[in-house]
């Protein structure tokens, strides 16, 4: 880790850091709250650390709008805390422990509110971001010039740090639910999937819908008290159990636990599929990590077909190989404690990996952020070593 860090504390200062130190500093590394540091690759030697968190603070709260622009470096619990019966809906695990909104826009990281809220992307509508050469880019939100072509906070969600500095993001916001519930439908993947598909087609509407080995299927319900308890009912008819608040807040944590878990030695990776093929997908992982000696943990967005997998003990690289033959490109390891050093992180290219390189060519011509990240689907754009650098 170089040891010279650059924190602004604001897009000016952002800006200057970033135009200042082109030749001094040619190589840089986006931090925020580190709560993501290993997500996405094993970064190359960068000449500095560009540190997010003085992007700190809310910048304009408009409850009547229902939107809210906040500094990217501001943690999701900071400005959760300061909205007036709203709330950003999204819970992705790392919350908890401080990451920033640009942390999380940059890591395309959530939590099974996706079911009905979707994930950052989906709740963005405007950001602002600094390039490689210092220049200031502002797409949406209450900006007045937009970059013609580009949604930037579409293109910078799961950018990993490697197209530039995200500063500012506009954040559209949703009523805090009046009542809310969870119920449990004990049961098998399978079983959860059949039951999952028919409450979305009977228009249930879970705002979130999460598989787990040790609870079943659990099917959050927010909205009013009377609505709640009706959708409640025609759950319980499948075979579920409304939880009590302390049983609620326990599964979730669970499912929270599979995503961020404290044990060292651990590798985390999530993973897309269908919906349908998701039981399939969870069996194959199974068998690979009984194959490997490996304790698995996992989360199944039944709804979304996101899954997430925590693997302690035994040959995590067999697993993880496993993944990739089942969800080739749709993979991404979110820890890799658990992995020889020279295990490859990232499986088949995508067949959209020409454009991937083409936007990182337009975006940072140089090559200067992120290098590692997203390797080797990102070809290097230059060759140039990395020195700790002159301070500017």
């Amino acid at each position: 880790m170089p040891t010279t860090r650059f924190t602004p504390s604001d897009v000016d200062e952002l800006r200057a850091v970033l135009a200042d130190t082109t030749a001094s500093h040619p190589r840089l590394l986006v931090e925020g709250a580190g709560t993501a540091a290993t997500t996405g690759g094993r970064p190359d030697p960068a000449d500095a650390v560009v540190d997010t968190t003085g992007l700190s603070g809310v910048l304009r709260y408009n409850p009547a709008d229902m939107t809210v622009a906040v500094r990217a470096g501001t943690p999701l619990t900071q400005v959760q805390a300061e909205l007036a019966g709203q709330r950003v809906a999204f819970d992705p695990a790392r919350g908890r422990r401080g990451a920033t909104v640009g942390g999380l826009l940059a890591t395309a990281d959530g939590g099974p509110a996706r079911q009905q809220f979707g994930v950052l992307r989906d709740l963005v509508i405007g950001a602002t971001v600094v390039l490689a050469d210092g220049t200031v880019a502002h797409s949406g939100g209450h900006v007045i010039k937009n970059v013609a072509g580009y949604d930037l906070a579409k293109l910078f969600h799961g950018s990993l740090g490697t197209l530039g500095v995200v500063a500012e993001v506009v954040l559209r916001l949703h009523p805090l639910p009046r009542h809310v519930v969870t119920v449990a439908v004990p049961g098998p993947a399978e079983e959860a999937t059949r039951t999952g598909t028919d409450l979305l087609g009977r228009g249930i509407e879970p705002a979130a819908l999460e598989w787990t080995p040790d609870s079943g299927l659990l099917v959050r319900l927010e909205g009013t008290e009377e609505g709640v308890l009706a959708r409640a009912g025609a759950v319980e008819a499948v075979g579920g159990t409304i939880l009590s608040d302390d049983a609620q807040a326990a599964a979730w944590a669970g499912v929270d636990a599979v995503a961020d878990p404290a044990a060292p030695g651990t590798t985390v990776l999530r993973a897309g599929t269908l919906p349908s093929d998701g039981p399939g997908f969870v069996a194959t992982l199974a068998a690979a990590a009984a194959r490997a000696g490996a304790d698995l943990a996992v989360s199944s967005g039944v709804g979304t077909g996101v899954h997430t997998v925590a693997l302690t003990g035994g040959d995590h690289a067999a697993v993880l190989a496993a993944a990739h033959a089942a969800a080739g490109p749709a993979v991404t390891v979110l820890r890799h404690d658990g992995l020889d050093p020279d295990a490859p992180l990232w499986g088949p290219p995508p067949a959209a990996v020409a454009l991937l390189r083409a936007v990182k060519q337009r975006f940072d011509p140089t090559g200067r952020f992120g290098a590692g990240r997203l390797s080797p689907w990102l070809a290097p754009v230059r060759d140039v070593p990395a020195t700790e650098g002159v301070p500017a």
